[in-house]
């Protein structure tokens, strides 16, 4: 802004940015508030209504060029939250570990189109998986009810959506933080902006793993190898007709223990997991340090 511009043009700035997903707003005391908000997730996700060809490429040689620099900052973008009916029965499970507690957590619940599916479509590399699968989540009652880019959802069809994700081999991906997660991601390593960097890159490091491991349980594997075209991360491997799980490459997320026929793979968990920043701003604090930043400088 202009240091000499009228107070209301300057409000008039901000109310535009935020409708375009440029900045965050928010009631604070006194009115509303306005915020930064980090490329991914944030901006980009945000331009799913006006992503085209142009704005396709442009991602894309940004992804190329500087993306992998963000996926190696510490803590990462995104953490797995595995499939609800694959962790055995007798492990306790912590709400910010759960996608059913995320989603009881949440008053409003919307579905809108994967905008990393749409940019590969758009760039001539589409994937196979479901567009129409990523969810949005709000603690107001009807917050997507007039939005022109979320379908409004109840909390059973919400359930569904997840259902319907993990059925077609996709892996349920949230802010890496405790509090305050407002979407799930149902991301796959062929489209995904955060995923691709394990896939394409090499990038080991791309999203949290959950706190659960697969196992499998050798007397009653088949060997039939049903649930490896499932795994995403080259975790499974069959040797001596019983299926192995790479603890290194797996990251918890249970897509493949349903397609289990004989009910050999279940998740258990691991020795010892970094639990998550407790809110975003605690994540934000945690990317600023490990980038040598201030986050008072940018906020």
């Amino acid at each position: 802004a202009r240091v000499d511009a009228d107070p209301q043009e300057i409000r008039l700035m901000l109310k535009s940015m935020a409708r375009r997903g440029l900045i965050k707003a928010g009631r604070i005391e006194g009115g509303l508030g306005y915020g930064l908000m980090p490329f991914v997730v944030g901006i980009y996700e945000f331009q799913i209504g006006r992503m085209d060809a142009e704005l396709a490429q442009l991602f894309e040689d940004y992804y190329q060029q500087s993306f992998p620099q963000v996926l190696g900052v510490n803590p990462q973008v995104h953490r797995v939250i595995p499939v609800n009916e694959t962790i055995q029965v007798d492990l306790e499970v912590a709400p910010y570990e759960s996608v059913s507690a995320v989603l009881d957590s949440s008053q409003a619940w919307g579905v809108l189109d994967c905008i990393c599916r749409v940019q590969k479509a758009l760039i001539g590399d589409p994937c196979e998986h479901p567009v129409d699968v990523c969810m949005a989540m709000s603690p107001v009652p009807g917050a997507f009810d007039h939005s022109t880019t979320i379908k409004a959802l109840t909390r059973e069809e919400a359930e569904a959506t997840l259902v319907r994700a993990a059925d077609a081999g996709l892996v349920h991906s949230v802010s890496n933080s405790q509090e305050g997660v407002w979407y799930v991601c149902n991301c796959c390593t062929c489209s995904c902006g955060i995923l691709r960097g394990m896939a394409e890159m090499g990038i080991a490091n791309v999203v949290a793993r959950s706190s659960f491991v697969n196992t499998v349980d050798a007397a009653i594997c088949s060997g039939c190898e049903d649930c490896l075209s499932y795994c995403q991360f080259n975790a499974l491997e069959l040797v001596d007709m019983v299926m192995t799980v790479s603890e290194l490459r797996c990251v918890g997320c249970g897509v493949c223990v349903p397609k289990c026929s004989t009910g050999a793979l279940s998740l258990a968990r691991r020795e010892a997991e970094s639990i998550p920043p407790l809110t975003e701003m605690d994540w934000m604090a945690a990317r600023a340090k490990s980038r040598s930043r201030n986050l008072d400088e940018v906020l």
